[in-house]
């Protein structure tokens, strides 16, 4: 290993240089299986694997910022926890066919309730409350960066909008039997249609447009890190992978009713071998360059 001083760097100096963006690491995309009851991983490279078992009927995929991921399990009316090993546990229990959660900022979980059409609040705790209530066949949730729940309301063909303080209000319609949600990093909203096949986006201001045509019966939506966007077909059994330009190619297949996506959050990779690192020490900098072996 080579150290070399160079003292006339000031450590303000060193703040600005250190200040390297780290590569991210590749994101696995996870599928809830409603038709044998687990949840499938599948690789960048479209590897699929089974990731965990021990769910019943999982209707909708959420992470929380720890990185484990939770399944609305619809036939038993309890949320599942699955650690990053694949381990599977109770984490709350009470509700009604749930079939849409969402994580907001502050760790809160929020699922959708088929039946009774109310959306429940989950503490990190597990303690469940009423959050929303009065839709109409509500089906998947995401949250946007303001912090606003939007809503799939397939009795009406709408998306609704709900604040923080759970106030209702129309946000888009025109929809074809929407089930699935996902916003992308611009603050478009992009919504599965279960009736005619196609994918609709919605601008920050309501307008709504066609993104994407000539999936079978999609339902869970998903984005990876670089804005690729992923469809559960229920029509075939596959996972479609949409580009930006709206360009839908097959990723994966062999599923089983797959009914919801989500994306692994992405974790800052290590420095490679021969990447110079910098570092303080007194009122200096010293570079170190790693030799490769």
């Amino acid at each position: 290993m080579k150290i070399t001083r160079f003292s006339f760097l000031s450590a303000f100096a060193l703040l600005a240089l250190t200040a390297l963006p780290q590569a991210a690491q590749a994101q696995n995309l996870f599928v809830a299986n409603l038709g044998n009851s687990t949840i499938s991983q599948v690789t960048p490279g479209g590897v699929v694997s089974t990731f965990a078992s021990g769910v019943n009927a999982p209707s909708a995929l959420a992470f929380n910022s720890s990185g484990n991921l939770f399944a609305a399990n619809f036939s038993n009316n309890t949320i599942s926890q699955v650690t990053p090993g694949g381990v599977v546990s109770t984490f709350a229990a009470g509700f009604n066919q749930p079939n849409g959660l969402a994580f907001n900022s502050s760790g809160n979980l929020f699922v959708a309730n088929n039946v009774i059409n109310i959306i429940s609040q989950v503490t990190p705790g597990g303690v469940v409350s009423t959050f929303a209530g009065g839709f109409s066949a509500i089906r998947h949730l995401a949250f946007n960066s303001s912090g606003n729940l939007f809503v799939v309301n397939n009795g009406t063909n709408s998306i609704l909008q709900v604040t923080p303080g759970g106030v209702v209000s129309t946000f888009a319609s025109g929809f074809n039997q929407p089930f699935g949600l996902a916003f992308n990093s611009s603050g478009n909203l992009f919504v599965s249609n279960l009736g005619n096949n196609t994918i609709s986006q919605v601008t920050p201001g309501g307008v709504v447009s066609t993104f994407a045509s000539g999936l079978n019966l999609p339902l869970g939506l998903a984005f990876n890190s670089g804005g690729t966007l992923f469809v559960a077909n229920l029509g075939n059994n596959t996972i479609s992978e949409v580009t930006p330009g709206g360009v839908v190619s097959t990723f994966a297949s062999g599923f089983d009713t797959p009914y919801a996506l989500a994306f692994a959050p992405t974790i800052a990779a290590a420095p490679e071998p021969g990447t110079l690192a910098l570092l303080a020490l007194g009122g200096g900098l010293v570079i170190v360059k790693r030799r490769r072996k």
